[in-house]
């Protein structure tokens, strides 16, 4: 263990050694919460139809599941924060313990109906992050050949909402043979990944959820609120 005066830089109050006891937090016994998303507004919509799918497989996992309908959301920024479709999202986002995100792969790239739904769920809300330490699941539907354009877009902007993205993901090539004429999936390997996805999206929620304050917790945020606070009992002396 390295001494302090090595160490300079540090800031000793506000640096704290990862504790294991705090990893046997105790775990709670409510079904996990997941919230959907998808990134088409198409009637028959493949990216649905694989969120419908992956919420049947949540409830069969004894989750409790929210899809989220992005018809009437409007672009980021073209309104206010207090649109009602704006607020049912962020409210679902901080409902939820883990999420998933479905997009068609359009252009070699995520759909704009997926990323102004992302765009619309800020960093922070106040002193709330609505999306910080929740689990993530990533799947895309691709007309032609299969591809992990999507998925990978995907994974980069949830490590950016501090989410805790799970290793696996599905990809689903030519959707359209996929799915019989009322939206269900066909038996194949595309579904039994999708399976894949959703278990291991569960088992990770559980593994996490109750310890994200304490996985999310960081040093640099500690020492910035000590500085705050620093400040605030220097200004009160000074008057």
């Amino acid at each position: 263990m390295l001494e302090e005066t090595e160490l300079p830089n540090l800031a000793a109050d506000a640096f704290e050694r990862p504790d294991p006891a705090r990893l046997a937090a105790a775990m709670p016994t409510h079904p996990p919460r997941i919230l959907l998303l998808y990134g088409s507004l198409r009637q028959r919509s493949y990216s649905r139809f694989v969120t419908l799918e992956a919420e049947r497989l949540l409830r069969h996992f004894d989750c409790e599941t929210r899809i989220y309908d992005p018809s009437g959301l409007p672009l980021p920024d073209d309104a206010d924060p207090s649109h009602p479709k704006v607020q049912e999202l962020r409210d679902l986002c901080l409902w939820s313990e883990g999420q998933v995100w479905t997009s068609p792969e359009r252009h070699g790239a995520m759909t704009g109906v997926m990323k102004s739904q992302i765009d619309w769920v800020p960093l922070s809300m106040g002193a709330i992050r609505p999306t910080q330490g929740r689990t993530l699941a990533v799947m895309q539907v691709s007309g032609g050949s299969q591809s992990f354009n999507a998925v990978n877009q995907m994974r980069i902007l949830g490590r950016w909402m501090r989410m805790l993205t799970i290793p696996n993901q599905s990809s689903v090539a030519k959707a359209y043979q996929e799915f019989d004429e009322n939206g269900r999936m066909r038996p194949s390997s595309y579904y039994d990944r999708i399976v894949d996805v959703m278990e291991e999206l569960v088992k990770f929620t559980l593994l996490t959820r109750h310890l994200s304050p304490f996985l999310t917790d960081r040093y640099s945020e500690r020492k910035e609120a000590a500085e705050k606070l620093e400040g605030r009992l220097n200004l009160k002396t000074a008057i």
